[in-house]
């Protein structure tokens, strides 16, 4: 299930069970990378954790999602306050790509590519095959962009957890389709 970026930011399903979300974010490149892999200013989009770039690593994964954006919105039931991950970086080649393994899927790959002055962020989440995995994945990966890009444009992005939930309504709908 590849999700290909649209013209409006959303992502369709392929039956792969691969998810890839793009996004066009302000570059340079080394600062998008330093997003990826500091734990400080990871956890200001994704989740916290100190990463060595080195194959074979270790990293544990904080998420604080009521801590991304100010107001937070409103936390859905069954989501927890704080949530861990251990992973392990498979791949590192600094500023190009980062693959780690994630829990009981396939890993995400982070790739990133020069356009001009801006960076191509291409996330790849390998064999989501639980349906309701999938939607919190694609729904979570697209909301969790939505703040980065924010940042790094110096916006303020919407409250993570309204835009969460908005995005899962809408990601339902597009996977049932």
């Amino acid at each position: 299930m590849t999700m290909i970026k649209t013209a409006d930011d959303y992502a369709v399903i392929a039956e792969d069970a691969t998810l890839t979300l793009e996004r066009l974010l302000p570059g340079p490149i080394d600062r998008v990378w330093s997003y990826l892999v500091d734990g400080d200013l990871r956890r200001q989009w994704l989740a916290a954790g100190a990463m060595e770039e080195k194959v074979g690593a270790a990293v544990e994964l904080v998420w604080r999602n009521d801590e991304l954006t100010d107001p937070p919105g409103a936390r859905p039931d069954g989501m927890s306050e704080e949530h861990r991950m251990t992973c392990e970086v498979l791949e590192c080649d600094a500023p190009h790509r980062l693959a780690i393994s994630w829990g009981s899927t396939g890993g995400v790959t982070f790739t990133l590519r020069e356009q001009g002055t801006d960076v191509l962020l291409t996330i790849t989440h390998h064999r989501v095959t639980d349906p309701a995995v999938l939607l919190n994945v694609s729904a979570g990966w697209h909301a969790h962009v939505d703040v980065l890009e924010a940042k790094l444009r110096g916006t303020t992005a919407t409250p993570h957890w309204d835009n969460f939930v908005r995005l899962r309504e809408e990601y339902a709908a597009r996977l049932a389709g």
